[in-house]
């Protein structure tokens, strides 16, 4: 999708922000499990052995405190319980395959594509957007972002992620969700929401976290020493 085209598609679309909604329907898309089979799932317990470290940026801590985070917790709210009882779904949200498919990482993913198991509390946890990370998740080929993107790491820039759960399928969806630069509204800004949940690497560590992780360990243990 050209860059442009992010406001004039935005009512079309859907959104991605801090609310997140039930999806029905959604068939097969970019940013689904599905899509990622081929590659093995490991969880956020292991990302979060660097991106928990304040040298990285403690991406861990933004994701703890949004909306991706409780996704599945929100199927069991009074408010899902009730949105599912009038789209008649068979069951109740958070045993629903249609809704489970965008509120929770991994669904429908073959146990044998689940390195480490995924805990539900942790709903849309860094592989969804990221991709499944067995294969990029070391620290010297996270170094290297051409090795990382050739052993699975995605662009996490690239809408279709985002449009694939958060669209006018959800009946939360609003489109009156953003204001744009014209002053019009619509239920997506791309933009907007990614900055919402923003979680960047330091400029001065990306490509350079082992390296300097090294230099901080050594500067500690040397400091130790002097003790």
């Amino acid at each position: 999708m050209p860059p442009g085209s992010r406001v004039r598609h935005a009512g079309r679309l859907g959104a991605i922000g801090i609310g997140i909604g039930i999806v029905i329907g959604s068939g097969l898309l970019v940013g689904s499990p599905a899509a990622a089979r081929d590659r093995d799932w490991v969880g956020v317990e292991k990302c979060r052995t660097c991106h928990e470290k304040q040298l990285m940026g403690d991406q861990v801590a933004a994701w703890r405190s949004g909306p991706h985070r409780h996704a599945y917790a929100t199927l069991k709210s009074p408010a899902s319980l009730a949105i599912a009882a009038e789209q008649g779904l068979d069951r109740p949200p958070a045993e629903s395959d249609a809704c489970l498919g965008c509120h929770l990482s991994a669904h429908g993913v073959p146990p044998v594509r689940v390195a480490h198991p995924l805990g539900r509390e942790d709903g849309v946890q860094c592989e969804t957007c990221h991709g499944p990370g067995r294969d990029y998740r070391k620290k010297k080929i996270m170094s290297d972002r051409k090795l990382a993107t050739r052993k699975g790491l995605r662009d996490a820039d690239d809408e279709a992620l985002c449009i694939g759960c958060h669209n006018a399928s959800s009946p939360t969806f609003d489109p009156n969700r953003y204001q744009l630069p014209d002053g019009s509204r619509a239920g997506f800004d791309f933009a907007t929401a990614k900055e919402r949940i923003a979680h960047p690497i330091p400029a001065d560590v990306k490509g350079r976290f082992v390296e300097l992780e090294d230099a901080q360990e050594a500067a500690e243990e040397a400091a130790e020493a002097d003790r």
